[in-house]
Order: C-alpha cells, then structure tokens, then sequence
C-alpha cells in the first residue's frame, strides 16, 4: 500500500510484528487505492482483518448465499408442518404422553388447521401455509430439531449464533467471513426486521468477536423512502466530493496509527466508513423496490413483508450473502393464547411473500444457488396452557423438545423429511437435530466443513459449532 509518510528504519521486533500482525491491511486493499485480485481463504490474515473480499469456501457449495426467514417468538411445528391426527382423537384429554414443560399445561390440543399433502413428494403442509406448499418439492422439513431450553432469550442465541449463553458471532458473520461478499457497495449481511429490535436486539445479527465488518446491518422496512429506510444514506451536510476528501484523510491517519499500533478493529471501522460512503450511490437503487414491475410488486404484495422479501431478493442477486427477514418483532409467533386466531393472522402476513420468493429465484435461475431457511427459535406444546387458576385461553406453551425448520434450493433435497416427533408431537423421537448440526449443514451446503471454519480468538479457535454438529445429510441433494 503506498503512503506518503516516510518509513524510519525499524529493528528487529517490529519488522517481525509488522509481519505478522501488518498483513491485515492486505484486507484493504481493494478499498484504500488499488484492486486485487485474489482468492483468499477463511482464516487468512485478510479475512481475519474483516477483509469483505470475495472467497473461496474449502469446497465447491451448491448455495452461494442465504435468506433466512426467522418467526420470532416460536411458531407451532403441529399447526405448521408436522400434523398430528392423534391429537384429534385426544382432543380435550390427556394424553398418554409425560410432559416436562415451562408451565402448567392441560389436555390434547388439536390443531385448528387442516393438512393436506401437496405437490409430487405428498408432503403435508398445513392450511396456514398453503401458497408455501405449492413449492413442496422443493422443500426440505426437519421434524425433529431440539433447542437446549425453553426461553426465548437462550434459544434466540442459540439459533442465531451458536451458544445459548455467552455472546457470539451470527451465523451471517460467519457466512460472510467464510465467503466475503460480491458487492462491495453494499452490506454483505443485513438484517430486516420490522417496527424495531426483537428480544436480544443486535445481538442476534452481531459479529461477536469476529472483526466489525461481518456483523449485520439493521434495516427497518416499514417505510418505503429510502432516506428514511437507511438511517443516514445521504449527508446533509457534505457533498461526495468532499466526503470523499473526508476518507481519505481518515485512510492517512489510520494508515499512520497502523504504522505504531496494528490492530484489525482499526481495518474493520475504515472498511464500515468506505462501505456507509458506497452504500450512498447502490442503496438507493437496491432498497427501492418500487423499481421493479408491476406484476413482480403484485406476486409479492405490498404488505411491509412483501416488500421487505423483494427488497432480499434485490439484494441477493447484487452480491449480498445472507438476509434475515425478522417476523413477528411487534406481535410474536409466541401464542401462549388465542393460537388460532393469531397464528391465521401471521402466518398471511408471510405466506404469500415466501412463496412469491420461492416462485422467483426459481424463475431467475436463482433458487439452485439460494438457501432459503424457515423456523423460529423452538415449537409449542401439544397442550394447551393452563393460566395460574388452572383455565386455559387455548394457547400453546413453549417446546424445545421437538420442532420443524425447513430449507429450500442451494443444494437441497426437496421434497423430503427429515426426523420426527412423538406421535403427539411433544419431542423428537426419530433422528434428533441439535441446532448445531442445522447450522453444520446450512455450512456444508455453502462449502464449508464446519469443523475448519475457525476464528482464533481468546487463546484457542473458535467455530459456530462449537465443539458439536453433524451435517444432516439425508436433506442433501
């Protein structure tokens, strides 16, 4: 990297830290004058410095990048995707079935929904999601993930970032340290998420302790003015000229200060200044979906969440590597009562956007290269939950016992079904899926071995996994 300050002679030690430790600036070098070409890898120094260049995986992925639609507040798994008859003939008794659960629960709950099987593979989908069901075949469903408590707040975590406990990078961090991204003009991770933060805020889209620059970016969709979409697109203040002056004097002096005191954190904050300054002329295009025809707007819709998922596939096929569109932030999937009512009201606010999705990656030539996820943080109970004087409001209490999550394209075995509950539907009893054996696979089809996708950090290597994960490979193409 040229700089016009001069180089004093250095000695030994120094010449040995800078090195090691001065290579993260390599990380900078597309961004401070000067493009280069390279494949670099996971766990290089440039990596490491939160270099946003693109990179090879250590094998050839079928999916290239992710959109994760997440129901916040735990959606039910027996009125979704795993249909339980045995909970009609129970309906309003107990079930021969014991129940460890977060509060006191009643009798069998059957579900208000009906199933049907659709498409060539017969799959059985509920009502609540039936335009979503017209892509059966192209869907894997998980019937049998287990979650580690029964807390929104550990479970968040842990199927955002691996670790119910202690704070983490997301799994999108990981994504885009793994891979980088192929637009250097927006961000390669961003996070959609309606009316504000959910439970755990940003720490559900954080970097933890990976460099800065692979943390997600918090975007609001409910408006449909770019200025107020993005916080700060545009300076009030300076033009580009000038604010490109700005950087450039900002790249000197952080050159400088590098020269004393290498430290990544110093790449990741120039590289989040050079991308706010980029963001300015693409995201106005990209986030303005009211560019795209009228009959593209009408398969979506015009709810908030049609159009936050047009915006995701506007950015997906721009380079961006992971979108996480958030629902239910305002008004949960969390339906400790009136689950019928309000998971009817929920689940039309996303099917039609999910399937317009689906429809349109397929027709794009997008959805064998796209992993599209689906889940919440855990299912609910086959019981009703009884309130404090024994009456229940006909609701469903937290599970983390057993759930479904499904994924589409990138590699992906649709038509299928992975695992399965209990004949009620309380907990996984055919071929359990940890979390981390979920987040393994979502690795492997994005061509990563999860074990070797490391970070060292705190004295030992880190990884999403952790120290488990088993890819499910029975859902692989």
């Amino acid at each position: 990297m040229r700089d016009d300050a001069p180089n004093p002679p250095i000695g030994r030690r120094e010449m040995l830290q800078r090195s090691a430790l001065g290579l993260g600036a390599l990380g900078l070098a597309d961004l401070l004058g000067g493009a280069v070409a390279r494949a670099a890898s996971p766990g290089s120094p440039a990596a490491d410095a939160g270099d946003l260049s693109p990179r090879l995986p250590h094998f050839p992925g079928r999916a290239k990048r992710v959109v994760h639609f997440f129901l916040n507040g735990g959606p039910s798994h027996v009125d979704t995707f795993d249909p339980k008859p045995a909970l009609a003939r129970y309906d309003g008794r107990p079930i021969p079935l014991e129940l460890t659960t977060e509060r006191k629960t009643g009798a069998a709950f059957a579900s208000p929904f009906k199933f049907r099987r659709y498409g060539e593979s017969g799959l059985e989908i509920s009502e609540l999601f039936a335009r979503t069901a017209e892509h059966a075949d192209d869907i894997a469903v998980i019937r049998s993930m287990v979650a580690q408590v029964p807390n929104h707040e550990p479970s968040l975590m842990l199927m955002n970032c691996g670790d119910s406990v202690m704070a983490r990078p997301s799994v999108g961090a990981w994504v885009l340290y793994g891979l980088g991204t192929e637009n250097q003009n927006l961000p390669g991770f961003v996070a959609m998420c309606p009316g504000g933060y959910p439970i755990k805020d940003a720490e559900n889209w954080a970097s933890g302790f990976l460099p800065g620059a692979y943390q997600g970016t918090f975007i609001d969709p409910r408006s449909t003015d770019v200025d107020r979409l993005i916080e700060n697109i545009r300076s009030p203040h300076a033009s580009g000229a000038t604010q490109r002056l700005q950087l450039d004097l900002l790249r000197k002096l952080g050159a400088e200060h590098r020269r004393e005191r290498p430290d990544p954190r110093l790449d990741a904050r120039i590289q989040s200044f050079e991308t706010a300054f980029r963001m300015q002329v693409e995201a106005a295009d990209a986030f303005d979906a009211s560019r795209e025809p009228a009959a593209i707007r009408e398969l979506y819709g015009e709810s908030v969440h049609g159009r936050q998922t047009l915006i995701a596939r506007r950015l997906l096929e721009r380079g961006v590597r992971y979108v996480q569109l958030w629902h239910g932030a305002g008004q949960p999937w969390d339906d400790h009562a009136n689950l019928a009512a309000h998971h009817r009201t929920l689940a039309a606010e996303i099917d039609r956007p999910i399937a317009a999705l689906l429809t349109d990656l397929k027709r794009r030539g997008m959805l064998e290269d796209t992993l599209v996820i689906w889940g919440g943080e855990f299912g609910r109970t086959p019981t009703v939950e009884l309130d404090g004087s024994g009456k229940s409001a006909l609701g469903r209490d937290h599970n983390h016992y057993g759930f479904s999550v499904w994924m589409a394209g990138g590699g992906v075995k649709g038509g299928t079904v992975h695992g399965a509950t209990d004949e009620f539907g309380f907990r996984a009893v055919e071929d359990p899926v940890s979390v981390h054996d979920l987040h393994a696979t979502i690795l492997h089809l994005l061509g990563f071995d999860h074990e070797r996708l490391t970070f060292r950090y705190a004295g030992r290597d880190f990884r999403l996994t952790d120290v488990h994960g088993k890819v499910v490979r029975p859902i692989v193409a």
